[in-house]
């Protein structure tokens, strides 16, 4: 992959989960139109257990790190969880907000594959 397209796509996953790990303690953005009773009462349960606080602060430490390039592959790596656990929540309770989740996953493989050197020794 090109250095410059890995950075802008690196820098680019940096800045939109940090805007969304902030989000989770500062509620800046609006929250989602048209959730099913299903999917709210899901992500309730998960804000009420302070796993959505977890993963915000997780979101924070990541964005931080892709951003400036430090440890980014590690997070990338860790990040994958969460966006693989948000695109699933998306697809089967909330299809009609999943685009974020969706633009979220595809950036993520896209830098994980731009790390690909980096995996080559835990893979081997």
């Amino acid at each position: 992959m090109n250095s410059k397209v890995f950075m802008v796509l690196r820098i680019l996953l940096g800045v939109f989960i940090l805007v969304f790990g902030v989000n989770k303690f500062a509620g800046f953005l609006p929250p989602p139109e048209g959730m099913s009773a299903d999917a709210g009462a899901y992500f309730g349960a998960l804000t009420n257990a302070k796993v959505m606080d977890l993963v915000g602060v997780v979101e924070i430490i990541a964005g931080l790190a892709l951003i400036l390039n430090k440890f980014g592959a590690l997070l990338a790596l860790i990040l994958m969880s969460i966006s693989v656990n948000a695109a699933l929540f998306h697809a089967t309770l909330d299809p009609g907000n999943i685009a974020p989740a969706l633009a979220l996953l595809v950036l993520n493989i896209a830098v994980l594959y731009g790390y690909k050197d980096k995996y080559k020794a835990l893979l081997s």
